[in-house]
């Protein structure tokens, strides 16, 4: 396993992080996976014995059984692996049950430190943008929740750039606790975050850690062009994360994932998490699993290494349009561009 900063911080995380959403199974994450506790620990176990330091979870997944059997498969080893976990869905029906207030955000941190059977989390992500909440209130918050020992980093995900630009900025005026990594969509299907998302870390210093990096399994190798959806996936049960755009752009880029994977011996997935390893900014993937066998395959992708022809092949198969002004950059402002310009215009 290999392992990587997370941004700015001097936390060290392995480049997979393990993933516990399919945990539990309970109400609108049935269709993801119903791991029960027996399957979750015997996947931890995996993962912790593969290197990966760092276990993914949140309040929301099946209405906090995700944390709790996560805190089951740790007991008595929670010194081995870093835990990050989120907040910021309903957790109740009160009106104060959700969001990112000072009210809601200590709250949600005491139950989730109280499913996870443990007295700090290590990574505290706010799990979408709370618009209504002043963003000082957010972050005065989390400084008050580092100072009580409770927290020891403050993350976010799902935000847009001028969302974490804000956060940051923030952050910086009233030196309150600063993000040091936030968690996004990305895969060689959705490379939307290359605009904005992805130039904003290497500026700003803040690691990405990678939500669903095979695309909700579209990049897994099951689904072909021309091919009746497979049963027992979560898209054949109603999961509708992320979304297809153009179905024929994503059979090819599957393609390639295939030409490339049979002249290494390996699976499309494999490839698909390899490439995502090389690209900018990318500390750490969040990977999943149904089953015991999806997450062995996924293990080993931290020991592919593609070479820069394949990653060409990859990148130029699934690389987005320049919209404006990247285009207008492209042509004009490229004799003084910067490691994040370079980050989109594929200079680097």
């Amino acid at each position: 396993m290999k392992y990587r900063q997370l941004g700015r911080s001097g936390l060290r995380v392995s480049v997979l992080t393990m993933g516990a959403l399919t945990f539990g199974g309970r109400g609108v994450f049935a269709p993801v996976g119903s791991t029960g506790p027996a399957e979750a620990t015997r996947q931890v176990d995996r993962a912790l014995d593969a290197g990966v330091n760092l276990i993914d979870t949140a309040d929301a997944y099946s209405g906090g059984a995700s944390e709790e059997m996560v805190g089951q498969a740790l007991k008595g080893r929670r010194d081995r692996t870093l835990i990050a976990t989120k907040a910021r869905m309903p957790t109740g029906v009160g009106p104060n049950d959700a969001g990112l207030s000072r009210h809601h955000l200590i709250d949600a941190c005491e139950q989730s430190l109280r499913r996870l059977g443990t007295d700090h989390i290590d990574l505290y992500q706010m799990h979408v943008w709370d618009g209504v909440t002043p963003i000082e209130e957010t972050l005065s918050a989390l400084d008050d929740l580092r100072r009580a020992g409770k927290i020891r980093y403050a993350g976010c995900s799902n935000y847009s750039s001028w969302h974490l630009m804000k956060a940051l900025g923030t952050a910086d005026r009233l030196g309150l606790i600063r993000f040091v990594s936030q968690q996004i969509h990305y895969s060689l299907q959705s490379r939307e975050v290359e605009y904005e998302l992805v130039p904003a870390a290497i500026d700003q210093g803040v690691g990405v850690l990678v939500w669903s990096p095979l695309a909700g399994g579209l990049l897994s190798g099951k689904y072909r062009r021309a091919a009746p959806s497979p049963t027992g996936t979560r898209r054949f049960a109603g999961w509708d994360e992320p979304p297809i755009r153009d179905e024929g752009a994503l059979y090819d880029i599957v393609d390639v994932l295939d030409r490339i994977s049979r002249q290494r011996g390996a699976t499309p997935a494999q490839v698909a998490l390899a490439w995502l390893l090389t690209r900018p900014a990318v500390t750490s993937l969040v990977i999943g699993a149904r089953t015991d066998d999806q997450l062995a395959e996924n293990l080993t992708a931290a020991d592919l290494d593609l070479t820069a022809d394949e990653c060409a092949l990859l990148g130029e198969v699934s690389a987005p349009p320049l919209l404006y002004p990247y285009w207008h950059q492209a042509k004009l402002a490229g004799d003084r561009l910067s490691p994040a310009d370079e980050s989109l215009l594929h200079r680097s």
